[in-house]
């Protein structure tokens, strides 16, 4: 009788025993030598110069490298997300450019083929297809109307653009 889990129809199958160790041993060693080096700093940091040399070390930085070091650290890591962040703005493209609404992977649906009729079948399955974004503003905006249509008429233009103060 096979085990399975109540939740699952299928039979659970035993962890394969070719599986590599290698991820696990790589994060033994990185977490291990993390801890040791962090000890070895804080006690380069706060143990006394006697110690430091009562225990075998001739030489060793200066001691103002336990803050500078830290300190480079932190500087390094804002500088990193501020590049990211500038590279980013410096490759978004301009509103103007189409490349903010479309990309090389669009789908357009082909222009010669009335694409209501050619899935008139009730058992046909529509193309995929991008709405073309000029469909989708006069859904959203309407027809495009010029500036003169949409102001009262009767208005000059320099007033109706002009604000109104009291």
């Amino acid at each position: 009788m096979e085990t399975t889990y109540p939740a699952a129809p299928f039979a659970l199958e035993p962890p394969d025993e070719r599986h590599s160790c290698a991820p696990e041993f790589y994060g033994f060693v990185a977490w291990t030598s993390t801890s040791v080096l962090f000890v070895l700093y804080v006690l380069w940091a706060l143990l006394p110069d006697e110690y430091i040399v009562w225990l075998g070390v001739e030489w060793y930085p200066s001691r103002e490298w336990t803050l500078l070091l830290p300190a480079y650290s932190i500087v390094l890591v804002l500088l990193t997300y501020f590049v990211y962040f500038a590279i980013a703005i410096a490759r978004t493209p301009s509103f103007s450019d189409p490349n903010t609404f479309t990309d090389t992977k669009v789908h357009l649906p082909a222009l010669d083929v009335n694409q209501h009729l050619k899935h008139a079948d009730p058992g046909a399955i529509p193309e995929l297809y991008d709405i073309p974004i000029g469909m989708v503003n006069r859904v959203v905006y309407g027809p495009h109307r010029s500036r003169n249509e949409m102001r009262p008429s009767g208005e000059s233009s320099s007033k109706a653009d002009s604000p109104r103060i009291p």
